[in-house]
């Protein structure tokens, strides 16, 4: 079984979150490790109908963020890598400075250093030069950076179209077969 952590920070756009969740439940065959910061606890209830418990409710695993000793937080357990979705600047910044000031900052630490995958869904605009040079800083240190950009070619009818082509491209960097969305096929000449 694939094993892969989940992080919510407190960024707007914590449903990307949960409709992760939602659909690597539904998918099977990945232990999902969810660590919620509590900013992410006071977005969620700020943003939906939810709370973190509704969010926890879907993960296989659940850590609190000041839980340093968990076994996220350690290279010898093993995992396919971590999705921030969303991921805050205040998060991605930490990361980018291994400043391991909660739990979510040292898991993603520890995939960095390990070489695992780390896909940041870094959900901010406008960005501003500090912005864009801390995720050109992460990239350089082999994450991923994967903003909440809809595709109008997918033709999206909804909020949750919107939702789910973010989060299954988020799952392709993970080569977790996934039908989230509508891919692009070649028009017809």
């Amino acid at each position: 079984m694939r094993r892969i952590i989940i992080g919510i920070s407190g960024a707007s756009g914590s449903a990307y979150g949960h409709m992760a969740l939602q659909a690597l439940r539904a998918i099977g065959g990945v232990e999902t490790h969810l660590v919620l910061t509590q900013s992410a606890r006071r977005t969620i209830e700020l943003e939906t109908d939810m709370t973190g418990d509704d969010f926890e409710s879907l993960a296989d695993v659940t850590y609190r963020d000041d839980d340093m000793a968990a076994a996220i937080s350690s290279g010898s357990f093993l995992t396919d890598g971590m999705l921030i979705m969303p991921c805050s600047m205040k998060s991605a910044a930490a990361i980018a400075y291994s400043l391991n000031s909660n739990l979510l900052v040292r898991a993603a630490d520890v995939c960095l250093k390990e070489k695992r995958r780390l896909v940041l869904a870094v959900r901010e605009t406008p960005l501003h030069l500090g912005h864009l040079r801390t995720l050109t800083q992460l990239a350089e240190m082999g994450a991923t950076i994967l903003p909440p950009v809809p595709a109008m070619y997918a033709a999206p009818q909804s909020v949750d179209d919107i939702l789910a082509h973010t989060v299954g491209k988020a799952l392709d960097q993970f080569a977790i077969p996934n039908e989230l969305f509508r891919r692009w096929r070649s028009p017809a000449l």
